[in-house]
């Protein structure tokens, strides 16, 4: 059954997401928030259903995949107190050392989704130059929509958000769900606002550098890809409108 008010809910964070956050300097940056997957809250309105063909958040398919529940027992385990996932890509490899301490429930989460795959094939969508590389959204809306409202509740900020740290996006307090995002440069200001960071990269820096800006700011704001036609479509939707994205080929755990 449709979980309305789970889509009202998720409604809600795009007002935040819109936001202009300001950084120290007085300059207006851009947030990096986690949009929400249904656009009605720009309006005011209530959240659509998902169009015919999108799986609903609460459907499971993928003859049992842990992708496709959150629940599952694969997807929940606890991550060591330090590890390191390999990310190769498009543009590169990298490799993200993870600290527990920093961030527990964030490394947890990110752990159950790299060793189970998660984030093969996932496009860095929003890349703006000086500021973040952000990506998450996983390329099929099955499993995309099944994600849709698996939170995690905030962790305290222990790291904060410097040149080369990883963390999450998100759109509110204990929102944070799939999307992350690497700094580019020392985005300070995010600290207050409890953006906890989890890891940091320790090789490649140069790649994540390298990864496509053209398109700049997502849409509404930019030219850049609507997060809500992600979820909506998934990849097709980034290969037939944005073709120069850079994307995750594998994801592993290797330490």
């Amino acid at each position: 059954m449709r979980r309305n008010v789970g889509y009202l809910a998720l409604s809600l964070m795009l007002v935040v997401a819109l936001a202009v956050v300001g950084c120290g300097s007085g300059e207006e940056t851009p947030a990096v928030d986690e949009q929400s997957n249904t656009p009605a809250a720009a309006e005011g309105g209530d959240a659509p259903a998902p169009s015919a063909g999108a799986a609903e958040p609460d459907a499971v398919a993928g003859g049992g995949s842990p992708l496709y529940d959150p629940n599952h027992a694969e997807m929940n385990q606890q991550a060591p107190d330090t590890y390191r996932a390999s990310f190769r890509t498009s543009a590169g490899d990298f490799v993200v050392e993870v600290h527990r301490e920093w961030a527990p429930a964030g490394a947890d989460r990110f752990y159950n989704l790299v060793s189970n795959g998660y984030y093969d094939g996932t496009r860095f969508f929003r890349v703006l130059e000086d500021f973040i590389a952000q990506w998450g959204i996983h390329g099929d809306p099955e499993v995309s929509w099944a994600w849709a409202e698996a939170t995690i509740p905030d962790d305290p900020v222990v790291q904060g958000n410097v040149r080369g740290t990883i963390t999450y996006a998100m759109g509110g307090p204990n929102t944070r769900t799939t999307q992350v995002f690497i700094n580019f440069k020392d985005n300070a200001y995010l600290d207050s606002s409890g953006f906890s960071a989890f890891g940091e990269v320790v090789e490649g820096m140069d790649v994540v550098d390298s990864l496509y800006k053209g398109y700049g700011e997502g849409a509404p704001q930019g030219n850049g890809p609507e997060q809500w036609m992600i979820h909506q479509d998934g990849n097709a939707y980034l290969e037939s409108n944005f073709p120069e994205l850079d994307h995750v080929i594998e994801a592993r755990i290797i330490q």
